[in-house]
C-alpha cells in the first residue's frame, strides 16, 4: 500500500524508487513524515465527514442530497493524495504503483457509478492500513529504535585548554579528544590515548565476554565502559562510524529485490491490463459494480511487494545485533547456497599479531631482566617483531638507552648501562661481530638479544590461532561447505600447521594477491560457489570475486570493507556460521512471504469475482486485504527474535 507516501517526491520529481513505504517511521525523511502525518489528518477529517453522511443518510432519510454533499466532500479529501500518487506511479513505473493506480481507478469507478460511500471509505482504509504500516511489528521500527539509541548519545568533549563540555555525539570530528567514564556510552569510533577499561561490546558485535582495553586500542562507538576512565580520539563519525553503516544499509535494503520482485516488475504493465480485464469482465458478467470494484482493490499486489524489502530489513536488523554488517541483499540469495570455503590465514584464522611463544637463555642472566632490555629496544622500531617485544611490558618499565640507531632490515642497536646491546635477526649478530649459538628451529619470526658483545638468548613469537578458529571450521562443514581451503601469502611450512590444528586439508602457501584471485576464479569456473574470508589488506581482489566475500572487522582495512559483502564486525569466525544460518532463514521466510502474498491475492481476488464479499465488496476487499499485508510484516518480525548468544 502505497498510496500513503509518495507525493513527497511528486512534487519535486526526482524519485528513483518508492521511498518509505516499508522503512518504519525511524527512517522516514522529514517530508515523508511532514507528508504522512497530512494524509493521515486528511483521513480523520474525511472519516469524521463521512460519519456524519452515514448518520445523516439514517436519521434524515428523505434530506438524501445533504449525506450524498458530506460523502462527496469526504471523498474529495481523501482523493487528492490517491490521485496524485496514481499520477506520480504512472510516470515512474514501478511494483508499488500498480496500487496506486488501481485505487486510484477504484475510486474513480465508485464515483462514476455514483457510490460516494465506497469511493470515501477505501482511501480512507488504505491510509489507515499504511499508518499501520509503518508503525507494524515489522521490528524494523524496534531495530532501528535500538540502533538510533546507541548512535545518539552525548559525549563529553575534552577542549583544548582541558576543559570538559557536554555535546551532541552528531557534532564530533574525527581528532577531537573526548571524555568516557565508566557507565558511559563510547559516542563515536576512535583509538584510546589514556586510561584502561572493560567494555561491554554486546551491542555491537554480540559477543558476550567484556573486551579488555588500553592505550592504543580501537574501539566502536556504541560500546559501553563498564569500569574505568578513558580518553579517547575519535576516528570516524557519523555515516563512516561502524553504526553509521549499519543504518545506511538498513536505508538500501527496503530497495533490495529477490528474483520475484524482478520477475513482477518487468510484468508490472501486463499485470494491470490483465486486472483491468478481468475486472471489465467480471463487470459485464454481472452488472455488478461492487463485484467489479472489489476485483480492481483486491488485485493490489501489495503483500508481495512488502515481502522482500520486509524480510531484508528484518534480516539486516537481526544480523546487526550479532555484529555482522551486511553490505548487499547477498544474503538472501547467494550466502544460503554457498558450497566451498576459501580463507585467509593471518587476522583471519590467527590474530595477525605476534605474540612470544618462549624465551631461550643462553647466558646466565635474569629472565626479566632481559625482558625488560629486549622491550626497551624493540620501542625504538616499528617492523613487527619489535612492536611485539615493545608490548611484552609497560611503557614506565623500559630502561634508559641512549644512541639508539636501527640497522634496517636486521634489528636495533643502543647504548645501555651494561654497554652496547643489540636485538635482532640472527643475520644481526655476524653484522655487529658477536658469536651467536646456533639458530633454533621454530616455525615463525624469532629475535636475538646480546648485552655488551655477550649473546643471552633467543626470542622465538608465533601468531596465536583464535581460539574459535577450528570449531568454525567444523560447524561450517556441517552446514554443507565441505571443500575447504587455506589461501596464504606465508610459508608452506607454517600453513600446513595451521592447517592440521583447525582441520582444513587443502592449502595453498606464498600465494600472491593475484594468485589468490586466480584461486577463487577457478572455485567459481569448477561450479563450486565460494565463500571468500580474509581481512582484507592483500584479499580485496578475491573477496570481490567470491560468490560472497566476508572481511573480518571493521578495524580492518578499508579497501577490505568495500570490496566485501558482508564484514564481521567483532572478527568472531563462529559468525560465519550465523550468516549462513540467518540468511538460510531469511530464504525461508521470504518464500513464506511470498507464498502468502501471492495466495492471498489471488484468493481474495477470487472470492470477490464470484461475489462472495457481499454488497460492500470493495470495502471487505480493502480490509482483507490490509490484513495480508500485516500478516507478511509479522512473518517478517519474527525474525527479529533470533538470537545466537557467542560464550567465551
Amino acid at each position: 500500500m502505497s498510496i500513503a507516501t509518495d507525493h513527497s517526491h511528486g512534487s519535486h520529481g526526482h524519485s528513483h524508487h518508492h521511498h518509505g513505504h516499508v522503512l518504519s517511521a525511524g527512517l522516514l525523511t522529514a517530508n515523508e513524515k511532514q507528508a504522512a502525518a497530512v494524509q493521515l489528518t486528511a483521513a480523520m477529517i474525511a472519516l469524521s465527514l463521512l460519519a456524519l453522511g452515514v448518520a445523516w443518510r439514517w436519521l434524515a432519510p428523505n434530506e438524501e442530497s445533504v449525506s450524498q454533499l458530506l460523502l462527496a466532500a469526504a471523498s474529495l479529501i481523501v482523493a487528492v493524495p490517491v490521485i496524485r500518487s496514481g499520477w506520480h506511479s504512472l510516470r515512474h513505473p514501478s511494483l508499488h504503483g500498480i496500487t496506486d493506480q488501481l485505487i486510484a481507478l477504484a475510486m474513480l469507478a465508485a464515483w462514476a457509478t455514483g457510490d460516494l460511500l465506497t469511493a470515501a471509505l477505501l482511501p480512507i482504509i488504505m491510509i489507515f492500513g499504511h499508518v499501520l504500516e509503518e508503525r507494524s511489528v515489522i521490528g524494523s521500527k524496534e531495530a532501528m529504535d535500538a540502533l538510533a539509541r546507541l548512535t545518539r548519545n552525548h559525549a563529553r568533549l575534552i577542549t583544548s585548554d582541558g576543559g570538559m563540555r557536554e555535546v551532541d555525539n552528531i557534532v564530533l570530528e574525527p581528532g577531537d579528544l573526548v571524555e568516557v567514564r565508566a557507565g558511559d556510552r563510547i559516542p563515536a569510533d576512535g583509538r584510546v590515548r589514556k586510561g584502561q577499561a572493560s567494555l561491554d561490546i554486546a551491542p555491537i558485535t554480540g559477543e558476550s565476554v567484556p573486551l579488555e582495553v588500553s592505550t592504543g586500542m580501537e574501539v566502536f562507538g556504541g560500546a559501553i565502559n563498564l569500569d574505568g576512565r578513558l580518553e579517547i580520539e575519535v576516528t570516524r563519525t557519523g555515516e563512516h562510524s561502524t553504526l553509521g553503516k549499519v543504518i545506511a544499509l538498513m536505508q538500501r535494503a527496503e530497495n533490495s529485490k529477490p528474483p520475484i520482485t524482478r520477475l513482477l516488475e518487468r510484468y508490472a504493465q501486463q499485470y494491470l491490463g490483465f486486472v483491468l480485464t478481468v475486472a471489465a469482465i467480471a463487470w459485464f458478467l454481472t452488472y455488478n459494480d461492487q463485484i467489479m470494484l472489489a476485483i480492481l482493490v483486491a488485485a493490489c499486489p501489495c503483500a508481495l511487494v512488502l515481502s522482500a524489502p520486509a524480510t531484508a530489513i528484518a534480516g539486516i536488523a537481526v544480523a546487526a545485533r550479532h555484529g555482522i554488517l551486511i553490505r548487499s541483499s547477498a544474503f538472501l540469495e547467494e550466502l544460503a547456497d554457498l558450497t566451498s570455503l576459501v580463507i585467509d590465514k593471518t587476522g583471519t584464522l590467527t590474530f595477525g599479531r605476534l605474540r612470544l611463544q618462549e624465551i631461550r637463555l643462553t647466558g646466565n642472566v635474569d629472565r626479566d631482566a632481559v625482558l625488560a632490555l629486549a622491550a626497551s629496544l624493540g620501542a625504538a622500531s616499528s617492523h613487527p617483531v619489535s612492536r611485539a617485544m615493545a608490548s611484552l611490558i609497560s611503557h614506565d618499565a623500559y630502561y634508559p638507552l641512549t644512541n639508539v640507531r636501527e640497522i634496517q632490515g636486521l634489528g636495533v642497536v643502543a647504548v645501555g648501562s651494561a654497554g652496547e646491546v643489540a636485538l635482532g635477526r640472527p643475520e644481526l649478530f655476524e653484522h655487529i661481530c658477536v658469536g651467536a649459538p646456533s639458530v633454533p628451529l621454530h616455525d615463525g619470526p624469532l629475535a636475538g638479544i646480546s648485552i655488551d658483545g655477550d649473546f643471552v638468548a633467543w626470542f622465538l613469537l608465533s601468531d596465536t590461532i583464535k581460539p574459535e578458529a577450528a570449531d568454525a571450521m567444523t560447524e561450517l562443514r556441517a552446514l554443507g561447505l565441505n571443500r575447504q581451503l587455506l589461501l596464504t601469502g606465508d610459508r608452506q611450512s607454517v600453513a600446513q600447521a595451521l592447517a592440521r590444528e583447525v582441520g582444513i586439508d587443502d592449502v595453498v602457501a606464498q600465494a600472491l594477491p593475484a594468485d589468490k584471485l586466480k584461486r577463487v576464479l577457478s572455485e567459481t569456473k569448477n561450479g563450486f560457489k565460494p565463500l571468500v574470508v580474509g581481512d582484507g589488506i592483500n584479499d580485496s581482489l578475491a573477496l570481490k570475486a567470491g560468490a560472497v566475500g566476508i572481511a573480518m572487522g571493521a578495524g580492518g582495512a578499508d579497501i577490505a570493507l568495500a570490496s566485501s559483502d558482508i564484514i564481521l564486525i567483532g572478527s568472531d569466525l563462529r559468525r560465519l556460521g550465523t550468516c549462513i544460518r540467518l540468511s538460510r532463514l531469511c530464504r525461508q521466510t521470504l518464500k513464506t512471504n511470498v507464498i502468502m502474498g501471492l495466495g492471498w491475492t489471488i484468493a481474495i481476488v477470487a472470492l470477490a469475482g464470484f461475489g462472495f464479499l457481499g454488497t460492500a465488496g470493495a470495502v471487505v476487499a480493502a480490509i482483507l486485504h490490509n490484513f495480508s499485508t500485516m500478516l507478511v510484516l509479522a512473518n517478517a518480525g519474527r525474525m527479529m527474535r533470533y538470537d545466537e548468544p557467542l560464550t567465551a
